[in-house]
């Protein structure tokens, strides 16, 4: 590749082949001779090291170059770039971590190094002006002379030249590179830029026509008419559970199929994950989207799979206007439902009778007459806006005209008129695909001031339903009989016990064995103790009634003669019945 030191040596001297003992020439005379020879092998490697295509070429020669001036042995070569010190050429065989660590350490400058088996090693700094552009490491089996030092310092000027003209050329190349592609970059954008020309000026009047759409209140069905006029395809709005919001166009089906949910939920999580409008069997579809959630779709209706890249924009375009239009009718919806939800917690802590009217008034709810407060509760399921929502399609099913809120854990409903409690459980279950719940439901109020009291007569129905051996289902505060008037919360352990200390022996009897004493008992009390009205509504005989009766009075040690005793069993049978029995 290059003409080596040692040749470039003989071809100055020829004579130098020969010792200095065999031709009576001094020391001196030879050392500078060889000395002379150096040089001019540094001169002429200079000039190949300038004509290096690259970097690494001239580090690599002038690695090869070490070992031809003198007892010195190259180790390894470095580039300083952008990201730190780096080994070049890679493969250089002496170069070893170790060594790399070293030269690093020297943070820039020369000095001196490690190398193992050698006595001297030194880091030769390759220097363009005042920056450091890379380092020769260099190392010998003994300190060298200092004509030997010097002749390496001249190899690492000449290397840093070399290096500078490399890195000058590389520069050039770049340049020139650069501009080619700036050249060529602004033929292409003009291109581009001749190209669009028309694309703009279609996607101005898409712009125009469907923000007019918007602008001028014609909603949903406005976007469709507008999509309609610009595509000239049939266009379906339809909101996220496949139900039609508008029709533009001829076909419209009728009836307008509805989609299974499953298969529709996984097609609108299909086309959410392309960002873009997505070709279904004879519909391209593009999602309305409002912060991540789909609130409908737009469709072209395109049996022969003709639309093209304008149509696809326009679809594109009409799924954002309908997407903020959308938004804006449920942002509309959520300050509706805000305000009923504030006007519910108004009424349940209390407010004035004139500006409760008002404000119910304000969003469609007529409080005058009789209200029911109801509250509900769902075993596992959190009271979020699912939940009530959920309630709230039920009391509509069931016509029951309401006003909806979410407090403390719970749907709280005003309800107009008298609630069919049994019903609303049934519904809410069917809604939630659970019967895990439970409903309170408070006493009659004629005038808003009256609803708190409602609202704490629900809570207290609802609390004893729970507590209760049957707690899914409905439970009316008129219905608590005995429960009435007690507190909720503190009073329930005494009454427990109550009971259990005048049924507790009934109640461990017939657990063990079957029977039915206590309900016997309680039967017998409401039928005012008559034993042909207790037979019949236990569908047993008198007989059998009298055998219980006795039994009764054995195992409980209660004679049913005794009017305090029998008051106090009447009232336990009456708790023990209310708990669920």
């Amino acid at each position: 590749m290059w003409i080596a030191g040692e040749s470039l040596r003989k071809a100055v001297d020829p004579t130098m082949a020969t010792t200095s003992g065999t031709t009576g020439r001094s020391p001196r005379t030879s050392w500078g001779r060889e000395h002379l020879a150096n040089m001019y092998s540094l001169f002429v490697l200079s000039m190949i090291m300038n004509d290096a295509p690259d970097e690494s070429d001239v580090l690599t020669r002038a690695l090869t170059a070490v070992g031809t001036l003198g007892p010195c042995r190259a180790e390894a070569a470095y580039l300083t770039l952008d990201n730190g010190l780096t080994r070049t050429p890679t493969d250089w065989p002496r170069a070893t971590p170790h060594l790399d660590a070293q030269v690093r350490r020297l943070d820039g400058q020369g000095g001196p190094v490690t190398v193992p088996d050698r006595e001297w090693g030194w880091s030769l700094a390759l220097r363009s002006t005042a920056d450091v552009i890379g380092h020769l490491v260099v190392s010998a089996r003994s300190q060298p002379t200092d004509d030997e030092y010097f002749l390496l310092r001249v190899l690492a000027q000449q290397t840093a030249a070399a290096l500078t003209q490399a890195m000058a050329r590389r520069t050039e190349r770049d340049r020139e590179q650069r501009l080619r592609q700036l050249s060529d970059d602004r033929a292409a954008t003009n291109a581009r830029l001749t190209t669009s020309v028309s694309e703009l000026e279609h996607q101005r009047s898409v712009h125009e026509m469907l923000s007019d759409a918007s602008a001028n209140d014609d909603g949903v069905q406005g976007i469709a008419g507008a999509l309609h006029q610009l595509t000239g395809y049939p266009v379906a709005i339809e909101d996220r559970f496949g139900n039609l919001r508008a029709w533009a166009g001829p076909g419209r089906p009728d009836p307008y199929p509805k989609p299974e949910a499953a298969p529709h939920e996984e097609l609108l999580q299909d086309v959410a994950r392309r960002l873009r409008p997505v070709r279904v069997a004879e519909q391209v579809i593009a999602l309305a989207q409002h912060r991540g959630e789909v609130l409908g779709t737009v469709a072209l209706i395109d049996p022969e799979a003709g639309a093209g890249e304008e149509e696809w924009f326009a679809l594109d375009y009409a799924s954002t206007a309908l997407a903020l239009e959308l938004a804006h009718l449920r942002n509309l919806a959520e300050v509706e439902l805000r305000l009923r939800r504030e006007l519910v917690d108004d009424l349940i802590t209390g407010t004035d009778d004139a500006s409760a009217y008002a404000r119910a008034a304000a969003v469609g709810h007529d409080l005058h007459g009789p209200q029911y407060l109801v509250a509900v509760q769902w075993t596992g399921r959190p009271a979020d806006d699912t939940f009530v929502q959920a309630v709230g399609r039920s009391a509509a099913g069931l016509r029951m005209r309401s006003l909806l809120a979410r407090r403390s854990g719970m749907a709280v409903l005003v309800l107009q008129g008298r609630p069919q409690a049994k019903a609303l459980y049934e519904a809410v279950g069917r809604e939630l695909g659970s019967p895990t719940g439970s409903i309170g439901v408070g006493g009659r109020c004629d005038t808003p001031s009256e609803i708190p009291r409602s609202f704490q007569e629900a809570l207290r129905a609802l609390e004893v339903r729970q507590r209760s051996q049957s707690p899914h289902g409905a439970t009316t505060f008129d219905e608590l009989g005995l429960y009435r008037i007690l507190g909720s919360g503190g009073g329930y352990r005494e009454v427990e016990q109550f009971v259990r200390e005048w049924l507790g022996p009934l109640l461990d009897y017939d657990a063990a064995h079957h029977s039915d004493l206590v309900q016997t008992l309680s039967q017998y009390f409401e039928c005012g103790g008559n034993y042909d009205a207790t037979a019949a509504a236990l569908a047993i005989h008198r007989s059998t009634l009298r055998y219980r009766l006795q039994r009764i009075r054995e195992v409980s040690g209660n004679g049913l003669g005794d009017v305090d005793g029998r008051l106090n069993l009447h009232v336990a049978t009456r708790v023990w019945k209310v708990l669920g029995g």
